[in-house]
């Protein structure tokens, strides 16, 4: 493991929610409301659709690892041909193939966690892998079965900080902890760079996504280990979700 890939790995467990903490949680606080990662009926043009549009051949196929609803996949039918989708939740599947089902886009779906079920996936011309990154510990493997995946290009989006650094008044407010800074977009790159990988960087700013506030609360509650009657008190501390982020598009040719 390179320095960069170790120091990716620390920060990352440096998030480990304290014992004491979580062990008052009434249910589990991972995972993400599948509202957060659904396909929209009209997809945005961002670098990151635009990166893998560039290299995807008419009638072409694409792989969405981390597919949630489907946002990233489906976004690029036309001229995709089947979209195929992974993930480890049964519930972000579902939405993926209602959604695929809605857009008419031929598609498959694949349960699991990455790289483990990348024989069964298969190989396609562009892969997409958005706003996964944060969940691997172990990136050099998981980018590196990403590569082998493509035929032509790989796409990777993720906020230019972890995504949990802005709940970070929350945890101070409610357990009075402070919570880490990293890793970063940066950082991801630098992983990349070590195992030969010649990655371009794109740095840009997200609207915000058309989420209902409550939906917000209720990760952010669950995140936190507190009980449903803490939502309000979660709304009342919780800052605007009406602003834009900062995300970074890193893309490689294969």
């Amino acid at each position: 493991m390179t320095a960069a890939a170790q120091r990716w790995r620390s920060e990352l467990e440096a998030w480990a929610i304290p014992d004491e903490i979580l062990a008052q949680a009434p249910e589990s606080p991972w995972g993400f409301p599948p509202e957060l990662f659904a396909a929209p009926p009209d997809p945005a043009d961002s670098p990151s659709r635009d990166r893998a549009l560039e290299a995807l051949p008419e009638g072409g196929s694409v792989l969405d690892v981390g597919c949630g609803g489907g946002a990233a996949g489906l976004a690029l039918a036309p001229p995709a041909a089947l979209v195929v989708g992974v993930d480890e939740s049964a519930d972000m599947l579902r939405s993926f193939e209602r959604a695929a089902d809605e857009h008419g886009v031929a598609h498959r779906a694949v349960r699991g966690v990455w790289p483990g079920v990348a024989a069964e996936a298969g190989r396609a011309d562009v892969v997409v892998c958005h706003h996964v990154f944060y969940n691997v510990a172990d990136l050099a493997p998981f980018a590196t079965a990403l590569t082998a995946a493509a035929s032509h290009r790989v796409v990777v989006e993720l906020t230019a900080t972890h995504p949990m650094t802005t709940s970070a008044p929350l945890w101070r407010h409610f357990w009075n902890i402070d919570r880490p800074e990293g890793p970063t977009a940066e950082r991801a790159a630098e992983v990349l760079g070590d195992i030969g990988i010649d990655v371009n960087v794109e740095r840009w700013s997200r609207p915000p996504r058309d989420v209902p506030r409550e939906v917000y609360v209720r990760m952010n509650r669950q995140r936190l280990c507190l009980a449903v009657d803490r939502e309000p008190d979660v709304d009342r501390i919780m800052g605007s979700t009406n602003l834009l982020r900062e995300v970074a598009t890193l893309w490689w040719n294969v």
